[in-house]
């Protein structure tokens, strides 16, 4: 009797409009898929050759492992958050070793005819690994020593992710961020994010000096404003400004041409070391707490700005590189790398308000969008189902988000509560990304649409992400 009312209880407590909504997904998935490659004489949907027989495989075996999260026991993945996030390092690790390479990227491990990409399960023990540390009694993100904790637990796969070649899934794990400001910590942390970014792309629009100063100018009107005497900081900004302008226009004058000896940047450099001394030793002697925070901030911005030439052309694979000048206009070649983005904003064009129905999509019919399958699936949607069936996947993301962020929110134990931002930061990242890379907002750096795009390792990555959630929530007691 009290085993039936456990089973009842179970099967009550399980957030059937989630599973729904996911099931519903997953189906407008396969359809894509199917739609994107179909060929008429392989008609079977079990058909392991074509695209969409092997996504049938992948949706069966999907479900089956949704079915076996919901018998292990919650408390197993607190118990083992540990053990799950060292053993998922030890698999990223694995493949700089036994990992092939497949599209400019080694982060792929053959498993007989299966290729399968330990990169998208981070996501998954990275979310499990942060929710064990920081549900722990006496951790606190506002701490020195919990802030490291939680970003090395990020940065560590971040790392060896970008090291197997594959930029995008790297980036990814910047969305955990949230996760660390949900949970206490200070909403400059993620504001100095979105301004690492803005400095990134700006000191690939724009010349470093002018980058460079822009970030002076910037630090020194804060200062000026937060500074109870004004006096002090004019006179920095005018030392700095006359150092950087005069002495070189002197030495000129003598026939000394300081800039064929050190480059403008270098100078500007020089001059950052020397007034950031002598600014923090002014900051501590006389306990000026804004000034020690504002000094590394400026030198931080300094040092990115020097940094984007080594991680542009260096961390950033070719095609990666000519997208991100795409995006920003600086290459506006719609017959190289700005191909896929044009063809999928043609696609999505055509379908107009009702789009022009299953399998009567032109511009996916004859193949003009590259990777449609995968990484421009929902240009496939906006094509053949036009702006209803578009506005209609982003509703279903909408509500899965939303029914996400309750979940997380009623969780007892943080453990749940953590885990649960985790996956709406995570989803909404790729969501925001692989959409925003179809109509031309974002640059193309390979992330699917979860639940929707063809390929196993993305599928099941995101049915681990929710379903754990799921599992989490029906034990919340």
């Amino acid at each position: 009797m009290k085993r039936r009312s456990r089973e009842h209880s179970f099967v009550k407590n399980l957030d059937w409009w989630s599973i729904a909504i996911y099931i519903v997904l997953v189906l407008i998935g396969w359809l894509s898929v199917f739609s994107a490659v179909y060929d008429p004489e392989h008609s079977s949907v079990f058909d392991t050759t074509q695209r969409y027989g092997m996504q049938m495989i992948w949706i069966i075996g999907a479900w089956l492992l949704a079915f076996a999260i919901i018998l292990i026991p919650a408390r197993t993945y607190l118990l083992y958050s540990n053990l799950i996030y060292f053993l998922g390092i030890l698999l990223l690790i694995s493949v700089l070793f036994i990992g092939v390479e497949r599209n400019g990227s080694r982060s792929w491990i053959m498993l007989g005819p299966v290729h399968f990409q330990p990169a998208e399960m981070a996501k998954v023990f990275v979310s499990i690994g942060l929710a064990g540390i920081m549900s722990r009694p006496h951790f606190h993100i506002k701490s020195a020593r919990g802030l490291l904790q939680a970003s090395l637990l990020i940065l560590l796969p971040a790392v060896l992710i970008l090291l197997e070649k594959e930029a995008g899934l790297a980036v990814v794990l910047s969305a955990f961020i949230f996760v660390l400001y949900r949970e206490g910590l200070s909403g400059w942390v993620p504001f100095m994010g979105i301004v690492a970014v803005v400095l990134f792309l700006l000191s690939i629009l724009w010349e470093p000096i002018y980058v460079l100063w822009l970030c002076f100018l910037i630090c020194f009107f804060v200062g000026f404003l937060e500074s109870p005497q004004k006096r002090p900081v004019l006179i920095v900004l005018a030392s700095f400004t006359g150092t950087y302008f005069l002495i070189p226009l002197l030495l000129n004058m003598f026939s000394v041409d300081l800039f064929s000896l050190i480059a403008r940047y270098q100078w500007f450099l020089a001059l950052t070391a020397l007034l950031s001394v002598t600014l923090l030793v002014i900051a501590f002697r006389k306990k000026r707490t804004f000034l020690k925070i504002l000094v590394p901030v400026f030198v931080g911005c300094v040092l990115l700005v020097f940094s984007v030439d080594y991680l542009f052309n260096n961390m950033l694979k070719p095609h990666q590189q000519a997208r991100i000048e795409t995006l920003l206009g600086i290459d506006k070649d719609i017959y190289g790398s700005g191909y896929n983005v044009y063809q999928s904003k043609v696609a999505i064009g055509s379908g107009g308000f009702s789009g022009k129905g299953f399998l009567q999509g032109t511009q996916t019919k004859y193949n003009f969008v590259p990777e449609q399958s995968t990484d421009f699936i929902f240009c496939s949607i906006g094509e053949e189902w036009g702006f209803l069936g578009a506005l209609f996947v982003i509703s279903l993301y909408a509500i899965l988000l939303f029914r996400i962020l309750q979940i997380a929110e009623r969780q007892r134990h943080p453990f749940g509560r953590i885990y649960g931002y985790g996956v709406a930061a995570c989803m909404f990242f790729h969501i925001f990304i692989n959409i925003g890379m179809t109509i031309g907002l974002t640059p193309v750096i390979g992330i699917t649409l979860p639940f929707i795009s063809y390929g196993g390792s993305s599928l099941w990555t995101f049915t681990l992400l929710l379903f754990i959630l799921l599992k989490l929530d029906t034990d919340n007691d």
